[in-house]
């Protein structure tokens, strides 16, 4: 199963850091989100295109994962020659991710 078949998502940056939350469509579908979605998973679904680390925060009040990516767009929006240099299209890629 795809995550988009469970969840949206939205993107952000700060600099060379992007930031993915990932958002059940039912509330219900948190719990197996927490546990399939993890960091490391993500780290490797991301693998060549996320440089740094990335940690995992849960929101379980929203319910939401929230994604922080470290050296994750070529330097950041003045540095890097990327087409997509706020990184909005990862929140897609992220969606198209197998559970």
């Amino acid at each position: 199963m795809k995550l988009y078949d469970l969840a949206h998502s939205r993107t952000g940056d700060k600099g060379n850091i992007s930031v993915i939350s990932l958002i059940p469509y039912r509330a219900e579908d948190y719990p197996l989100l927490c546990e399939k979605v993890t960091a490391e998973k993500v780290k490797e679904h991301f693998s060549g295109i996320v440089k740094g680390t990335v940690t995992r925060y849960e929101l379980p009040c929203l319910p939401a994962l929230n994604f922080v990516m470290e050296n994750a767009l070529g330097g950041g929006v003045t540095r890097s020659l990327a087409v997509d240099m706020h990184g909005k299209t990862l929140g897609f890629h992220l969606l198209d991710m197998e559970i």
